[in-house]
């Protein structure tokens, strides 16, 4: 059952001067706030139920419906309907681990076998332009449950960060007949101060030109666009390449954990970019212990980050807290 009115407004939004949609969704605003006497994703909740490891559920509070609601039009400004869907990742049954990285390789294996099988089931409706997964970690960021989850957004828009990365790959194939992230990779691998962690199928880097203080980019060496390319051996190295890199950001601090945000980059649903390439990025949102790297003036006015640290050290400080994992 879904906690929405169909009064509700629901609806995308286009921003003219960064021409970009924003989603609008106030049944978001009725979602529960970290309860603690109670856990909807729990064993034995109503919609949980027993006998399950990894679930995926409708989220309760969309921001994106199937049956969105036709906007009511406007004289100037562009809308159209948020159709879509939106789910949540239950990752264990354990309601009290501290991060996925708690989990052996193989479950975090079975987490993303599902999440393939939701982008099969989920690309054969006519709206689905994009699957969005995303795992936000830690209260610092707005978590308002704190059982281990993520979420997944099926677009009928293309994200514009994803979009951007798109037309700046289409003009770097266009110039050198590469793909601009193998090429990303392999300077990587020959400067080598900035590599995490690889295996022979995968590696994780901490980007040249980093946004965040401690962040982590993890490719697929072989050149793919969706998930659902991936063969079986990609995957189970994917999540052990994913276990480790984040059990890095748990590790990196000694009294906190690591709040930070994980997105799943990948092609559009419906049309071939043979110059795009797939890849998990992860935003590390302490700058120190117990301080936090705040988006502010500069960040979000202006629109370029600003780092306050050398990248190459912060790689090796997330490099050594790996090692310890």
């Amino acid at each position: 059952m879904k906690d929405f009115d169909k009064k509700d407004l629901m609806e995308l939004r286009w921003d003219p001067t960064l021409r970009e949609w924003v989603l609008v969704s106030d049944a978001r605003r009725r979602r529960p706030w970290q309860p603690k006497n109670f856990c909807p994703f729990c064993p034995g909740a109503p919609e949980t139920g027993y006998g399950w490891d990894v679930l995926i559920l409708e989220n309760r509070y969309p921001m994106l419906r199937e049956d969105a609601p036709e906007p009511h039009p406007h004289y100037f400004y562009r809308k159209r309907r948020a159709v879509g869907k939106c789910y949540v990742v239950i990752e264990t049954p354990e309601h009290d681990l501290d991060d996925i990285s708690d989990l052996p390789k193989e479950h975090i294996a079975k987490i993303i076998r599902l999440i393939i099988d939701k982008i099969r089931e989920e690309s054969t409706k006519k709206y689905a332009k994009y699957f969005l997964w995303f795992r936000n970690k830690g209260s610092e960021i707005g978590v308002s449950l704190t059982h281990p989850h993520s979420q997944i957004y099926v677009l009928p828009i293309v994200p514009s960060r994803v979009m951007r990365e798109i037309m700046s790959a289409r003009a770097y194939w266009r110039e050198n007949k590469r793909c601009l992230f193998c090429d990303l990779i392999e300077v990587e691998k020959n400067d080598k101060i900035r590599i995490l962690t690889e295996n022979e199928r995968w590696i994780s880097f901490m980007p040249f030109y980093s946004h965040w203080p401690f962040e982590a980019h993890i490719y697929p060496k072989r050149h793919i666009g969706l998930l659902t390319e991936l063969d079986d051996e990609e995957i189970d190295l994917f999540a052990e390449i994913l276990r480790k890199t984040l059990c890095g950001f748990k590790k990196l601090f000694a009294s906190k954990s690591t709040p930070y945000i994980m997105v799943l980059h990948q092609s559009p649903l419906k049309k071939a970019f043979e110059y795009y390439h797939l890849h998990i990025e992860i935003y590390g949102l302490l700058r120190e212990e117990n301080k936090l790297k705040y988006a502010a003036g500069m960040e979000i006015g202006g629109g370029n980050f600003t780092y306050d640290y050398d990248p190459e050290e912060n790689a090796e400080r997330l490099r050594e807290s790996i090692k310890r994992c």
